[in-house]
């Protein structure tokens, strides 16, 4: 994606980088800005015609939509949503990692494992803010600046019942005709999920002001908040140390 494009993001980097890039231009950001936000336009949906009940105390959902830093961000400020944590899904174990994941090779998308209390929140809820305002899910394999199949629109159903509640809502969403074209968004089986480094943990809390943050990933906290508000909640659920 962009944000690494230049400057790979390791550990002891990425706060040096994270200063360093604060001072891009005003006027190229606020371009950047521009053409984030014409791309990554929330839309209004309906909600699904139907639901799935789910028991227990927990749940888990697993989605896929471009760089992992805004999914999170957008689910750890739903309310019910009780962590959300960024890393890969659909490769191997030895190749999850943020450098590998990055060649587009490894079959690994950036995702983000939601875990809910079903009670509160349910999975149609979720699915319905993750076309909405998380991600494009017009844009075959990438979103916005970032290209390549590890950005990929992805759902990694935990269960049958989600894998057809989700096939039901993109049919659903495709014959509303509502986005700007064909929802190309996947569904894969889901094998594991792996935890992105920490350093890609909470990134858009911990760094407001990092221009990719500003350009492509608070518009959508501000599309949550405006179109979800009674799913909207200030203060985010965040991963802490893994």
């Amino acid at each position: 994606m962009v944000r690494s494009s230049a400057i790979p993001l390791t550990a002891p980097l990425t706060r040096a980088a994270l200063a360093a890039l604060l001072f891009v231009p005003v006027l190229l950001l606020g371009a950047w800005q521009a053409g984030a936000r014409a791309e990554e336009k929330p839309v209004v949906i309906p909600a699904p015609s139907s639901d799935i009940t789910e028991s227990g105390p927990t749940a888990t959902a697993v989605f896929a939509g471009g760089c992992f830093w805004g999914v999170q961000g957008v689910f750890q400020h739903v309310v019910g949503v009780t962590n959300a944590v960024s890393g890969y899904s659909g490769g191997a174990a030895e190749t999850a990692t943020y450098e590998q994941t990055g060649s587009g090779t490894t079959g690994h998308a950036e995702t983000v494992e939601v875990t809910y209390d079903p009670a509160v929140v349910s999975y149609g809820q979720l699915l319905q803010i993750y076309f909405s305002v998380a991600h494009n899910p017009t844009q075959l394999n990438y979103q916005g600046p970032d290209h390549g199949t590890q950005y990929r629109s992805t759902i990694f159903p935990v269960s049958d019942a989600q894998a057809e509640l989700a096939r039901t809502y993109i049919a659903e969403l495709d014959k509303a005709g509502l986005f700007e074209g064909p929802i190309v968004t996947t569904i894969e089986p889901f094998k594991a999920f792996y935890p992105a480094e920490q350093y890609h943990q909470d990134f858009l809390t911990l760094n407001p002001t990092w221009p990719y943050i500003v350009a492509n990933d608070l518009p959508k906290i501000g599309a949550l908040k405006a179109l979800f508000p009674d799913e909207y909640r200030d203060q985010p659920v965040l991963v802490g140390t893994l």
